[in-house]
């Protein structure tokens, strides 16, 4: 086991869920009025972005490192009856990445306080975005207010060098959005919160 594997397996075992198990605010937005087709998650932790377009028709495959959240997201696609439309795959993304062409690729809050590489991830990710396919990347752009000391402490990237670090290779990309935005959200513990995100939006045209 790697220590990023380790990291991760440490942190879900802390808990029985670390997740609310809720679609993420900006993906739900975003892939609200696009026409279901292939997706792929990135960093899907306990599945919560993958089953909720698994049952808005599309078909998902839903990556992460840690054995433990795939196994919970496993069990609650069975019980939503979506085995068919959502597969889990693990892997280090930083090391390999799944095979295939999609026509959306979300990477929602793909960030680490362990190795994580992010520009290699980033650049695979562009390359499995079929023509017409939209690419979702949504980051943290700074520490949620509940957060621990060393959380605090971290340096979170800014919009421009998150856009910075997504290498487009030879496709022709048009910019749908890139902006910094905010959310209410809840901690942990019921603490309330305005958060701010990097938001970036890119489809593919060739």
């Amino acid at each position: 086991m790697t220590d990023v594997k380790q990291h991760w397996e440490e942190r879900y075992g802390q808990r029985d869920r670390i997740w609310s198990g809720h679609v993420n605010r900006w993906l739900a937005e975003i892939v609200a009025p696009l026409a279901p087709g292939r997706a792929l998650d990135l960093g899907c932790g306990e599945g919560g972005d993958s089953l909720w377009l698994a049952e808005h028709g599309w078909d998902v495959v839903g990556v992460d490192i840690s054995d433990t959240a795939l196994g919970r997201a496993a069990e609650e696609a069975a019980k939503r009856g979506l085995t068919a439309k959502v597969r889990f795959v693990q892997t280090n993304l930083s090391e390999s990445f799944p095979d295939g062409v999609f026509d959306l690729v979300s990477a929602q809050f793909l960030q680490s306080m362990v190795h994580l590489d992010r520009e290699r991830i980033f650049a695979a990710a562009t390359r499995a975005v079929a023509v017409g396919g939209v690419l979702i990347v949504v980051d943290h752009g700074a520490a949620p207010p509940w957060a621990p000391p060393e959380v605090h402490e971290h340096r979170f990237a800014t919009l421009d060098e998150v856009l910075a670090s997504i290498d487009l290779g030879d496709g022709t990309w048009e910019r749908l959005r890139a902006e910094v935005v905010e959310r209410d959200a809840v901690g942990p513990d019921g603490q309330a919160g305005v958060l701010s995100d990097n938001l970036i939006v890119l489809r593919r045209v060739a």
